[in-house]
């Protein structure tokens, strides 16, 4: 089963007045659909975008593994409970892992707009301390296992016309950052995604040079 969803069916939430705009892919906040609540342990898949000194200030967070990609500009994230203050760009992958219990902040300190991906899963079993995990430069393909969830996020850039094929997992969600593809004779663009279920011999071809991200999902 491939269930495509577009860009423009995401839910538009964040506050424009103070520079926030974020699309929701999944229910989040005062955006309730009881048929499109989580995919797997995958929770929310939000693009964000902060204009210059825009941000989220200090917000507490619980049984959620947080996984930042940036696309553009640069995110300051400060780990009131972790303790880290970072700054987080382009090809660096995040995560927080929120435990019990976990307050932080997440800004643009920078002159220039900011926008990035993030995507919640939540773990296979509850409490624990909250973690933190910065990997900077992650490679084409690279697994990043978050464990805690039981799942695995490839960041894929393929070429015009290359061929990947989708992983036998038991889920699949594919989230298009940039470029465009076709999956099994769907077109897919920037803002896309799909979530697919036991489709074991499905790949994904490129139509020009783009950005994805692939979770695999139990």
């Amino acid at each position: 089963m491939i269930d495509v969803r577009r860009a423009t069916d995401r839910y538009e939430g964040g506050d424009r007045a103070a520079g926030i705009t974020t699309r929701h892919a999944f229910s989040f906040g005062q955006f309730y659909d009881p048929d499109n609540i989580r995919f797997g342990p995958l929770l929310a898949c939000n693009e964000e975008r902060l204009a210059p000194g825009a941000g989220f200030d200090e917000h507490p967070h619980s049984q959620t593994e947080i996984v930042t990609w940036v696309v553009e500009g640069e995110l300051t994230h400060k780990g009131s409970t972790t303790g880290e203050t970072t700054v987080v760009r382009p090809g660096d992958l995040q995560r927080l892992g929120a435990g019990s219990g976990a307050r932080h902040v997440e800004r643009n300190d920078s002159a220039e707009p900011l926008r990035f991906v993030q995507m919640w899963l939540a773990p296979l079993t509850s409490g624990g301390e909250p973690s933190y995990e910065l990997v900077r430069g992650i490679g084409n393909g690279t697994p990043y296992e978050v464990t805690a969830a039981g799942a695995v996020l490839r960041v894929l850039r393929p070429g015009a016309g290359e061929r990947i094929p989708v992983p036998a997992a038991e889920r699949v969600y594919l989230h298009v950052v940039r470029g465009d593809l076709r999956l099994d004779g769907k077109e897919l663009g920037p803002g896309d995604s799909a979530r697919i279920t036991g489709e074991p011999e499905l790949e994904i071809v490129a139509g020009s040079p783009g950005e994805l991200l692939l979770w695999e999902l139990p």
